[in-house]
């Protein structure tokens, strides 16, 4: 494992105002110069910016002229991402985007990429090999989404090999923490009786990833770049899902998940950890204890009293 050295370095963050990209920004200004990159159309998401620490950069990836606004940077972490539902905009910010991006970030010691398992065929429960079949895989919510983010990968190959900038390419899971995330949203869901879309063919398998992981592994995928591209899974160590994270949120609120079985829902995305694990380690926090804290952080009344 060979982690990249990011204090004292630059550092650019894409989409820095997101679930993502925002706990990055507040993590590593204290060791970096950390320049936030987004479209700051809210003023009060520059001033949290800045109380970080960290330096706003205004961009939009569908506007490559607006690139000429950032400076030389040691590394960069692109989180941004389109998924307005409009093909001709989402493959032009989230495909063509990265490609002026990485054009003109050409000299940096590595760009890390996020891209997201959601570019797996639906094969079921199995875990997802990097080398697995690619696919339209989240058509029924986002019908834009997995096919912009292949499209995405595809362009940061070509122009990561092209401008011989080293590269990785993270395909994420599920990222949650004390900022929220996918179990945040089914707490909500729980807590309103609203049903909760599965699949059929359970488990609904998923590799849920604590921001303190994500937080920790950056640097080790930022070493593992490569100008032939290293592409990689990128999720928690232990596999969970949909209807066990459920279950420890009905234990921890008393609340009742109601299931509600549908062809259409998302089907299991587990992933292969195997290379992940050559490449940055395994992830040290429990989902059990990440969806504790992340209950405690944001709904600390909808805990039961300890027994």
């Amino acid at each position: 494992m060979q982690r990249a050295d990011i204090e004292g370095k630059s550092i650019l963050i894409t989409g820095a105002t997101g679930q993502f990209a925002r706990p990055l920004v507040a993590a590593y200004a204290g060791k970096a110069k950390v320049y936030a990159a987004a479209r700051f159309g809210k003023a009060e998401d520059r001033a949290e910016i800045e109380a970080m620490g960290a330096t706003p950069v205004r961009i939009d990836l569908s506007d490559p002229a607006s690139l000429d606004a950032l400076p030389e940077v040691d590394y960069v972490v692109n989180a941004a991402v389109a998924k307005t539902g409009d093909f001709d905009r989402d493959l032009k910010e989230n495909a063509e985007g990265v490609g002026f991006l990485i054009a003109k970030c050409r000299n940096a010691k590595a760009f890390l990429h996020i891209s997201t398992t959601g570019v797996y065929a639906y094969e079921g429960p199995a875990p997802r090999k990097e080398s697995d079949p690619l696919g339209d895989n989240h058509r029924s919510m986002f019908p834009t989404y997995s096919i912009a983010k292949i499209a995405a990968e595809s362009v940061c190959r070509f122009a990561a090999k092209t401008y011989a900038v080293p590269t990785t390419i993270a395909r994420m899971s599920v990222p949650y923490g004390d900022n929220g995330g996918w179990p945040w949203y089914h707490l909500l869901m729980m807590q309103n009786g609203a049903p909760i879309a599965i699949h059929p063919e359970g488990p609904n398998l998923y590799n849920p990833l604590h921001v303190d992981d994500y937080v920790e592994k950056i640097p080790y995928l930022l070493g593992a770049a490569t100008t032939e591209v290293t592409t990689t899974n990128f999720g928690g160590s232990q596999a969970a899902s949909v209807e066990e994270w459920c279950a420890y949120i009905g234990e921890l609120t008393g609340f009742t998940p109601v299931f509600q079985q549908d062809n259409a829902a998302f089907g299991a995305l587990s992933i292969d950890t195997a290379r992940m694990h050559a490449l940055i380690g395994e992830t040290r926090v429990d989902w059990r204890d990440g969806i504790r804290r992340m209950i405690q952080s944001l709904a600390p009344d909808a805990l039961k009293a300890p027994a």
